[in-house]
Parts: structure tokens; sequence; C-alpha cells
């Protein structure tokens, strides 16, 4: 399938009182977009959109730790970066970092939380029982008793 052409301004055959070639006229307006204008914010984005996602995701050890690693290092570069007046949003690396920072904190807690019940002599005592048991109702027994240990 192919698209006719058309000119690149809407009067620039009807003003030239040429045919329409395809191409760029000579002495058109069309140029290079400016690249000196208003400094780029993507650290800060970048570190905005991964904080977000560190801490929606802190439960899992990618998205809570690696995510709000990220987020925090590029967090701390932006504001860097935005002080120095060499780019960027300084609130939203500030955002993304705070929140960076959150969802890492949060991630490394939940990892200690669950690292201390794995090794905790109530854990190994289930453990052994599950693996003793050899019906579902002395799993489910085991899981009862876990339950209890944990409460005392």
């Amino acid at each position: 399938m192919s698209f006719p052409d058309h000119p690149t301004r809407p009067n620039d055959s009807a003003q030239t009182g040429a045919a329409h070639t395809g191409s760029v006229p000579t002495g058109s307006a069309h140029t290079a977009p400016a690249t000196g204008g208003k400094p780029s914010s993507g650290l800060a984005i970048a570190a905005l959109v991964l904080g977000i996602l560190a801490v929606l995701l802190f439960w899992t050890v990618f998205g809570g730790i690696v995510l709000g690693l990220l987020a925090l290092i590029l967090g701390i570069i932006g504001v860097r970066k935005a002080r120095r007046g060499d780019g960027g949003r300084n609130g939203m690396s500030l955002t993304g970092a705070i929140l960076g920072g959150l969802g890492l904190l949060a991630s490394a807690a939940i990892l200690a939380l669950g690292a201390s019940v794995l090794g905790s002599d109530e854990f190994k005592n289930f453990d052994d029982c599950v693996e003793r048991a050899q019906t579902q109702a002395e799993r489910d027994a085991c899981a009862k008793d876990f339950g209890k240990e944990l409460d005392d």
C-alpha cells in the first residue's frame, strides 16, 4: 500500500507554480530542531518511574532492591546535575530518589524478615514435621503447630 505524495506545506505548489516533486524545496522553512533550549530531564523521569515501580514492587527482590537502587542512583545523579544547571528537574529527581530509597528499605526489611523466619527453630521444626508427614491431615497438623509456635 502506498500513500500519495503531499506537499510539505499546504500551499507549496500553489505559491511557486511548480508541481510537487516529493522533496523539500530549497529555501523552505524546514530546519533541524534546536538543541540549545530547555535542559533534558531524562534522568529525572527515569528515576521517578523506577522509584514508583520500586515502591509498587517492593515485595519482590527485583522490584524493591534492583529497581530501588537504580532509582536512588539515577535520582542522586539527576539532583546533582539539576543543581549544577546541567539539566533536568530537581523535584522529579529527588522524588525518584526518595521513592527508590523507600522501595529499597521496604524490600530489605521483607528480606530480613524472611531470612529470620526461615532460619528460626520453629521453621526447622515445621520443615522436619512436613518431611515426616505422610498424609494431608498430618501436614495440616504441622501447619497448625507452626502457627501456634509463631504466636508464642
